[in-house]
């Protein structure tokens, strides 16, 4: 995958995510949290929700295009961020013309997919959140985080990741916060899974 094409696309369904999806919902129903869905993510109440290049609501399918202002119009819903919840945002502006490349979009909408199958497999009695602030599905387990981001400004690659509260050292924490894999070394996932719970090892080892 062409590097700028993921980037353009991971800012724009980041965009969508937190302007779209959370905010409408956290301002209907007071909570910003999103989830994974079958072929995209959507909001954890609403009945909104990208499946593949379309926006599904209750109104119907449009396709992922324009600017977010007009796909919440498509939608019936106001446009903009969860206000006074978090300062770190996409940065993606209402009226900022939207760049999803297709490929990019479903290698990013599979990726939540195969972390999603990951974290019900590896703590099956915790719900997932797929968070807009940084875009990324996680969970937090005995003061672990444990989670599959699309990538970012420090790793522009998809990526799983554990992170313990406090640091921890040696071999497997490659990362400032903890540890990093990226996705094209995690082949399905029961890899995915086997990651999660060696974090989950090492981290209770100290």
């Amino acid at each position: 995958m062409e590097t700028t094409a993921l980037a353009a696309t991971r800012r724009s369904l980041h965009g969508i995510a937190e302007l779209v999806l959370a905010g409408p919902q956290h301002r209907a129903s007071g909570t910003i949290r999103l989830r994974v869905t079958s072929g995209g993510f959507g909001g954890a109440v609403s009945g909104l929700r990208v499946e593949g290049m379309e926006l599904v609501s209750p109104a119907g399918r449009v396709p992922l295009a324009g600017t977010c202002r007009e796909l919440a119009a498509a939608a019936g819903v106001e446009v903009g961020p969860p206000e006074g919840v978090y300062g770190d945002t996409s940065g993606v502006e209402p009226d900022e013309p939207l760049a999803l490349d297709p490929a990019a979009v479903s290698l990013i909408e599979l990726w939540f997919g195969l972390g999603d199958a990951a974290l019900r497999a590896f703590a099956p009695d915790v719900e997932s959140v797929l968070w807009p602030e940084h875009f990324d599905l996680a969970i937090a387990l005995d003061e672990v985080n444990y989670g599959v981001s699309p990538g970012d400004g420090g790793e522009p690659e998809p990526y799983a990741y554990v992170g313990p509260w406090n640091q921890r050292t040696g071999e497997f924490w490659n990362a400032s916060f903890g540890a990093v894999r990226t996705a094209d070394a995690i082949p399905d996932a029961p890899a995915l899974t086997e990651f999660f719970a060696e974090g989950r090892r090492l981290a209770a080892a100290g």
